[in-house]
C-alpha cells in the first residue's frame, strides 16, 4: 500500500500545506487534511479535508490512530509526532526536522523540559517565526522522505 500523507491542519502554515498539495499530487500520495474547522481543498484531488470535533487533541487522536506504518505526518507537534513514530510512520515539522525511531524521544524530552522551564518562569517565549530557510529545508526533508516512503512501500498488487 502506498503510504498516505496526514497533515495536522490546526495552525499548520498555509506555505507548508502548499508545499505538501504539491508533492502529494505529483507523486500520486492519498493526503488527509485534519482539522477541528472545516477546511477546503478545491483543486487537489488526492487532498481530503476531514472535519474533527472540537475536542481537545481531537485532531491529534484521529492522526494517531489512523496513520499507519510507512505514512508521513505533517506536524509541529511533538507529541503528536511521537505518537506517530510509534505506530512506525515518520513525522515532519514545518521548519522541516524529521521525526523517527532514532531522534522522537530526544526531541520530546527537550521540548518537556522547554515547557518545565517556561512554567516555572525561567525562560519566556516561544520558538521564531518560519524562515524562508525553515521553508526551504521543509521542501527538502519532505521530499527525500517520501521518496523513501515510496520506496520502502510494498509493490501493488493485482
Amino acid at each position: 500500500m502506498a503510504p498516505r500523507i496526514w497533515i495536522d491542519a490546526d495552525g499548520c502554515p498555509n506555505e507548508t500545506k502548499q508545499a505538501v498539495f504539491k508533492a502529494s499530487d505529483r507523486l500520486g500520495l492519498p493526503t488527509r487534511l485534519v482539522a477541528n474547522v472545516p477546511l477546503a481543498a478545491a483543486g487537489w484531488p488526492l487532498v481530503t479535508p476531514v472535519c474533527v470535533s472540537h475536542a481537545f487533541n481531537a485532531a491529534d487522536d484521529h492522526i494517531a490512530e489512523n496513520a499507519a506504518a510507512g505514512d508521513v505526518v505533517i506536524t509541529a507537534d511533538i507529541p503528536l509526532a511521537a505518537r506517530v513514530v510509534e505506530r512506525g510512520a515518520v513525522a515532519i515539522n514545518p521548519r522541516g526536522e524529521v521525526y523517527d525511531e532514532t531522534n522522537v524521544g530526544h526531541h520530546l524530552a527537550t521540548r518537556n523540559l522547554m515547557q518545565d522551564l517556561r512554567a516555572a518562569g525561567a525562560i519566556q517565549g516561544g520558538p521564531a517565526p518560519i524562515r524562508p530557510t525553515d521553508k526551504a529545508r521543509f521542501a527538502a526533508a519532505l521530499d527525500r522522505t517520501l521518496t523513501k516512503a515510496l520506496k520502502a512501500a510494498p509493490p501493488p498488487t493485482c
